[in-house]
């Protein structure tokens, strides 16, 4: 192990060591590398890098804990089964976001959004955009590994391709989930805008209706001489009578303004 160590260029072992590094392949003399980032869903989404070493007769992992390399087996063999475990798991827990995406979509179709529905919305697309990205690059990286063994007689061409193709479903998942995000957004915004646009129509005929009362109210207040009604006893019925005419007028308007609009 320790012949190993002295092998691997000092570089390529704080990149092993890097818990943020991007799924990464690299072909040298004497040893290859290979690091895969993949998602993985405990208490929430975690993101970790996997660091493989690969000689021409077995094949290492690199423990950031405790800073060591660990003998997993035959060169192919070893790093295949630890991948395809680590994106078994999360297959199985990425379901819980497809979930949510249905039930976010069942809230809207029932009228029954709650306060910290874009809160939820904001944290679901963050969380599965994040997953495209990095299964994204494990993708490709994954193509270049077997792209560069594919011609050796030993490697298991069909397991890594398998395991290529699962990494290629679970992207095409996270993008359709991603996509009915951006529905749910689209559809949430309109439902938002007609709700608004009925509260500025309904203050808008509310003023239309009250502006004329408004207009004769403060005409009469008018600390002038000579105004209508003033001087006769039934002034104050008189100017009632003028604002409830001027009220009846302005609302049928509306009403047949409306009737036409609609039939339009």
């Amino acid at each position: 192990m320790e012949n190993l160590e002295q092998l691997i260029d000092t570089l390529h072992l704080e990149d092993l060591a890097n818990e943020l590094h991007p799924s990464f392949f690299d072909e040298n003399d004497g040893y290859d590398m290979l690091i895969v980032r993949l998602p993985v869903i405990k208490d929430k989404l975690e993101v970790n890098s996997t660091g493989f070493v690969l000689t021409s007769n077995s094949s290492y992992m690199y423990d950031k804990n405790k800073k060591t390399f660990k003998d997993i087996g035959d060169r192919f063999g070893g790093p295949h089964k630890i991948t395809d475990s680590i994106l078994d798991g999360f297959l199985k827990s990425f379901t819980g976001y497809q979930d949510k995406v249905v039930d976010m979509e069942e809230l809207l179709y029932d009228d029954n959004v709650t306060d910290d529905f874009m809160k939820n919305w904001l944290d679901l697309k963050r969380d599965i955009l994040r997953i495209e990205r990095v299964l994204l690059r494990a993708s490709l990286i994954m193509s270049e590994v077997i792209e560069a063994y594919n011609k050796e007689e030993s490697f298991p061409i069909n397991s890594y391709i398998d395991l290529h193709e699962h990494m290629e479903r679970t992207k095409r998942s996270a993008e359709l989930q991603l996509s009915k995000l951006d529905y749910i957004y689209n559809f949430y915004t309109a439902r938002t805008n007609e709700k608004m646009n009925k509260m500025v129509y309904l203050l808008t005929l509310i003023s239309a209706v009250f502006l004329p009362l408004n207009l004769v109210v403060g005409f009469f207040g008018m600390n002038t001489s000579g105004l209508p009604f003033a001087d006769g006893k039934s002034g104050t019925v008189s100017a009632v009578l003028l604002m409830v005419s001027l009220l009846t007028v302005t609302s049928g308007v509306l009403y047949f303004s409306k009737g036409k609009t609609d039939k339009g």
